[in-house]
């Protein structure tokens, strides 16, 4: 497991595969037998119903990779979660790719509209 260069970022831990019951206060109890936590943050939708993943966020970095060794693949809730060192430059690359398609998407359909191609159904 590859962990960031960044010391914020070695304090981060990224969670996935979380049942979608799981509350705030489920991932709080478990993950800070580990250490003290700064910040959890569970990953929801526009409807506030939770995606299954969570950020957690450890005062020091040596109790974030203790708390990531001891508990990647545990059973929680009749799931195996997956935890990992959260990568920020990794989501940010990908969130400027996707705009970067999107702005290209535009443009080409700005491009056929002004030489006249018409899409196929």
């Amino acid at each position: 497991m590859q962990r960031p260069t960044d010391a914020a970022a070695q304090r981060a831990l990224f969670i996935k595969n979380l049942n979608f019951n799981i509350t705030g206060a489920d991932i709080y109890d478990l993950f800070g037998k580990y250490g003290p936590i700064r910040q959890v943050r569970l990953g929801t939708d526009s409807t506030l119903k939770t995606k299954g993943t969570a950020y957690v966020v450890y005062e020091s970095p040596d109790d974030a990779r203790e708390a990531m060794t001891h508990l990647n693949g545990f059973h929680l809730m009749e799931r195996y979660i997956v935890v990992l060192f959260h990568h920020p430059s990794k989501q940010q690359a990908s969130a400027m790719a996707k705009s970067e398609i999107r702005a290209r998407e535009i443009a080409l359909a700005a491009e056929k509209q002004r030489l006249g191609i018409r899409e196929d159904p």
